[in-house]
């Protein structure tokens, strides 16, 4: 491994990060399980080198979508290409039923049966799913927070036009005094109508880790369902589903798992599966068969392959050294811009497992629109505007390729911003 002198002395800016290297993976597994802490530079820069990015604009928006590994990427072209020669022999024949493979190594990472485990095209696709395969009459009510990523809450008020459904939104103020005033807050709408409660695993708005496991121990024997939304919170942070003891969990592998872009999966506990309809169609005798979420027709086998060379390189770094290199990412920036500002106010919980490598900054005095354009027109630097009638702020997200330069960079302009205004 490069001495942290030659690191250093190729990395004077964000710009200079190395390219890809063929054996970057290889690099990474013989570092051994003691090596790589948040702040060992020699080793995260071996881990950049994984990544063929754009080091021209500083990316701290991966939270919608993370480029892959350049070896991940390449495993799927090779696999397009070879479907390519003869869709119907090498796409329908040879690569398609590896996906048992795909599912088999999932669902050990996930700790569930390969029989609870769909491998889906996106978080959206396995939370509707879920939403709208449930049985639900006209009075039924169900309980989401308004933080739910959008496209969830736009899917059950669809399902309030057209079932007649009752849907409550909870209000959950940030960051929260605890966990157990998060339950609080679902406790006190429920109702003898309440039939499902929906939560996210950790919010796409503050990166609030929620109490899953809480929520459903409290539901389970009241009968109401809890439908886990799952879309940043795997590979992102440590947990198995037992840890949550959930019976049904969606989420994306092209964020922090780092699949393929158009990758996910949909986990049914197996005595939930009957009661659950795919979106779409699929025969009785499939039932309770996972694959029936499956059942979309036509599509290319080479995007959910890669998910295990992508999971192969997630296991490589570990679990445990990944969210501690995220959250040492987050706190670089987030408690710099709080000393030195104090309009500068993050609502992301800092110094607790209830906060990983998403955070929100509000900025007093600053809309967050405008904010986030000039970060892009001056400074080529990508974050997300948040704007909830609640709350609002900037949402950055690094991921293992980001440099502590492009988080050091984020914070100056964002104090510049704060003490000389945008124009």
């Amino acid at each position: 491994m490069a001495s942290r002198r030659s690191f250093l002395a190729g990395a004077l800016s964000a710009a200079a990060v190395p390219a890809f290297r063929p054996d970057a993976l290889r690099r990474v597994l013989d570092v051994g399980p003691t090596a790589g802490r948040p702040d060992d530079e020699d080793f995260w820069g071996e881990i950049q080198r994984a990544f063929d990015c754009d080091r021209s604009i500083v990316n701290l928006n991966n939270g919608g979508v993370s480029p892959s590994p350049t070896h991940v990427l390449d495993q799927m072209i090779r696999d397009l290409r070879f479907s390519n020669e003869l869709p119907v022999i090498h796409m329908w024949q040879t690569l398609e039923p590896r996906i048992e493979s795909v599912r088999r190594e999932l669902a050990r990472e996930f700790g569930c049966d390969p029989e609870e485990m769909a491998i889906t095209r996106n978080a959206s696709e396995a939370n509707e799913t879920m939403i709208l395969g449930l049985d639900l009459k006209a009075g039924d009510e169900v309980i989401v927070t308004n933080q739910n990523y959008g496209r969830m809450i736009t899917a059950w008020e669809q399902r309030v036009r057209r079932d007649g459904i009752v849907l409550k939104q909870v209000s959950v103020k940030l960051p929260p005094p605890s966990a157990e005033y998060i339950v609080e807050q679902f406790k006190a709408a429920v109702t003898p109508r309440t039939r499902v409660i929906e939560v996210t695993h950790i919010t796409n708005l503050s990166g609030q880790i929620m109490p899953v496991r809480a929520l459903v121990e409290w539901c389970r024997p009241r009968g109401i369902e809890v439908f886990v939304d799952g879309a940043h919170a795997f590979a992102h942070f440590p947990f198995t589903r037992d840890e949550l003891g959930c019976d049904y969990y969606g989420t994306s592998l092209h964020k922090w798992l780092l699949a393929p872009i158009g990758t996910g999966f949909l986990y049914v506990r197996k005595a939930r599966q009957k009661q659950l309809w795919p979106l779409m169609a699929a025969p009785e005798s499939m039932d309770e068969n996972i694959r029936k979420y499956e059942e979309i027709g036509t599509h290319p086998a080479a995007n959910h392959n890669a998910i295990s060379v992508a999971l192969a390189f997630h296991q490589a770094i570990g679990g445990e050294r990944k969210v501690a290199r995220l959250r040492y990412l987050r706190d670089r920036w987030a408690k710099r811009v709080t000393r030195e500002s104090d309009r500068c106010r993050v609502l992301t919980p800092l110094d607790s497992p209830l906060g990983a490598g998403i955070g929100l900054v509000h900025v007093e005095g600053l809309d967050p629109n405008r904010l986030v354009g000039w970060m892009m027109e001056k400074h080529k630097i990508v974050v997300t505007p948040i704007v909830h009638a609640e709350f609002n702020g900037l949402r950055v997200t690094p991921n293992v390729y980001t440099t502590t330069r492009e988080v050091d960079l984020f914070a100056e302009k964002l104090l510049a911003a704060v003490r000389e205004g945008i124009s």
